[in-house]
């Protein structure tokens, strides 16, 4: 029987031996909240299996129930390859909603909060290694808590409006691993393409470093242009390794034909060795992009050069899966199919998305703006909540060179009454501080869509039809005293302060084209129209001479939402080349 979403989990940090943990775990649910009081984790209620990595509310989890069960409890056994016996084991978790502890033989080994972010635990210790250890999971995702981060997922059972189906409990890959007991536990790459460098921070977890050596092979198209061992006198190094000048056949790179951007998504391979004397005792594959993301005299610029965003809002939910896409090629054909559209990018809305659609960005070149899921009303638990995940997310995504903007929060979530309200301003900049204190290499927006605080980039939601984005955009002046959806652009006591300015959300035209009922911001009836009001909208952002960029709502269908370019399903609406031509104009 195949193993659901088999592919390796984590692109950026490869290592060749693991356990792809996924498929039938046995599951109950735990409505009467009484698992902890009966010791589950000890004898666990066999009630039916489920399909892992998929939620219970999915068709491909095998359960496909929709309702709400805020309490669920999952369990299989583990089989340790006999090899390993005398390594250290990891156990890892893609992505679990929202609360999660985890039980090893009825022993807690760790807890994580957070719907959106991995998280590892070391089981060594715990396992009777007689191939019938058991992982037990206990998970919490309170249905009528709106202070929880959930992005699209709705707090009905009944999807409507722009809100979704929810996801609750296990729904990225869970999988395993060993190591010695001196390993790499992180590294991170920051390019300096003005220098020609690349610079690599790395963290060692174990023993004492200072009888370790790292070695690093660098290579572009085949080539090896870096081979560099150093003795580890601390934990925590950086190092500059200078890449301008190190290729051997200069035919092969000339000017800045060794950067990344949509148009050529080059990529250097790099393989990490740890070695305790000649031994080696860990060995990492990764990968970078020479890339830079600037803003100089208020224009967005990549690599030192003007570039103009083409991007397209994915809200990152699939048939059959929800947040969980069927399958890795199910996530390069979103790439791949916006692409043929025309656009060099996407905005993933409120989801914080699947590395493995990272990884296919950063492979087949493509924009993409990292975005939190938020919560929907504001607490101060609320806020802890929000910083404390966001700082993981950037930790797990700062090496994708495919992702070029930061957006912790939009359209005011979870900070409904910013406009005047000094506490969720000091939140809302907190955010945009905050991330900037751990990445100083992308723009951030402290609040995409309006009411900013202090952004980057000025990013605007109108939907309004051509005629009337023509006369907000005239000029800068017209575009920040726009009010769209009733708010202002800029929150009291802040301004603008000639920030890029982006239509971050615009369009969203309805086109019925199956059995599907829903809405959209505007309708029309034949594919003909269809793609005229796609091109008078993008025209008017297009023509206007203060806008760098564009955001278009949406890629797909999404439930009873009926306003993307293609179906739920990924079938085209209209003939793709046509909207590819629009696109193009730019």
């Amino acid at each position: 029987m195949s193993i659901p979403r088999n592919d390796y989990p984590r692109p950026q940090f490869v290592r060749k031996e693991w356990v792809n943990l996924n498929g039938k775990w046995d599951f109950a649910f735990d409505d009467r909240n009484e698992g902890l009081k009966k010791k589950w984790y000890h004898s666990f209620p066999v009630e039916q299996q489920i399909n892992v990595p998929f939620a219970f509310q999915t068709e491909l989890s095998g359960i496909n129930d929709k309702s709400f069960h805020d309490v669920v409890w999952y369990q299989r056994k583990l089989a340790v390859p006999e090899g390993w016996s005398n390594k250290e084991i990891l156990l890892h978790f893609g992505a679990v909603d929202y609360r999660s502890w985890v039980y090893i033989n009825g022993n807690l080994a760790t807890f994580h909060e957070g719907g959106n972010t991995p998280f590892s635990v070391n089981i060594t210790h715990l396992l009777n290694w007689d191939n019938e250890d058991t992982v037990t999971v206990r998970v919490e995702d309170p249905s009528k808590d709106v202070t929880i981060p959930r992005g699209k997922q709705y707090w009905h059972e009944k999807s409507e409006s722009i809100f979704y189906t929810r996801t609750s409990g296990i729904w990225q890959t869970v999988w395993m691993e060993p190591i010695e007991k001196s390993s790499l536990s992180s590294i991170r790459w920051t390019p300096e393409i003005d220098r020609g460098d690349i610079e690599l921070e790395f963290e060692i977890d174990g023993e004492n470093v200072s009888n370790l050596s790292l070695s690093i092979d660098i290579t572009f198209n085949g080539e090896k242009i870096i081979s560099d061992q150093t003795n580890m006198l601390e934990i925590y190094n950086k190092r500059s390794y200078n890449i301008r000048n190190r290729f051997t056949d200069r035919s092969n790179i000339h000017g800045s034909g060794w950067y990344w951007s949509p148009e050529n998504p080059n990529l250097f391979d790099v393989t990490l060795t740890l070695r305790k004397g000649e031994k080696i005792v860990d060995q990492v594959d990764s990968y970078f992009g020479m890339r830079k993301v600037s803003i100089e005299n208020g224009i967005f610029m990549l690599n030192n050069m003007p570039y103009y965003q083409k991007l397209v809002l994915d809200q990152g939910y699939f048939p059959g899966g929800l947040l969980t896409a069927p399958s890795e090629d199910a996530l390069k054909k979103d790439i791949e199919l916006a692409k043929e559209m025309g656009f060099n990018g996407a905005r993933k809305h409120q989801k914080v998305e699947d590395p493995r659609y990272l990884y296919w960005a950063d492979k087949l070149g493509f924009l993409v703006w990292g975005e939190m899921a938020n919560a929907s009303e504001y607490s101060e638990e609320a806020a802890r909540r929000l910083a404390t995940e966001w700082f993981e997310v950037i930790k797990r995504d700062y090496n994708h060179p495919s992702i070029i903007v930061w957006l912790p929060l939009n359209e005011s979530w979870g900070i409904s009454r910013v406009a005047h309200a000094k506490q969720q301003q000091a939140h809302a900049t907190s955010m945009y501080w905050n991330t900037k204190s751990v990445d100083q290499t992308r723009p951030v927006l402290s609040n995409d869509g309006w009411e900013h605080t202090i952004s980057d980039i000025c990013g605007i939601h109108n939907y309004r039809n051509e005629e009337e984005l023509k006369q907000a955009y005239k000029d800068v002046e017209s575009a920040i005293s726009t009010t769209p959806a009733n708010r202002v652009i800029y929150a009291n006591g802040f301004s603008y302060n000639h920030e890029p300015i982006l239509i971050t959300e615009y369009g969203g035209i309805a086109y019925q084209v199956d059995n599907t009922e829903g809405w959209g911001y505007s309708s029309v009836r034949n594919e003909e129209d269809f793609v005229l009001e796609y091109k008078k909208h993008t025209e008017a952002l297009m023509n206007s001479r203060i806008i760098q960029g564009f955001c278009y709502t949406q890629l797909t269908d999404v439930e009873q939402e009926i306003n993307g370019l293609l179906t739920y399903d990924r079938v085209p609406k209209c003939d793709l080349k046509k909207i590819k031509e629009i696109n193009d104009q730019k």
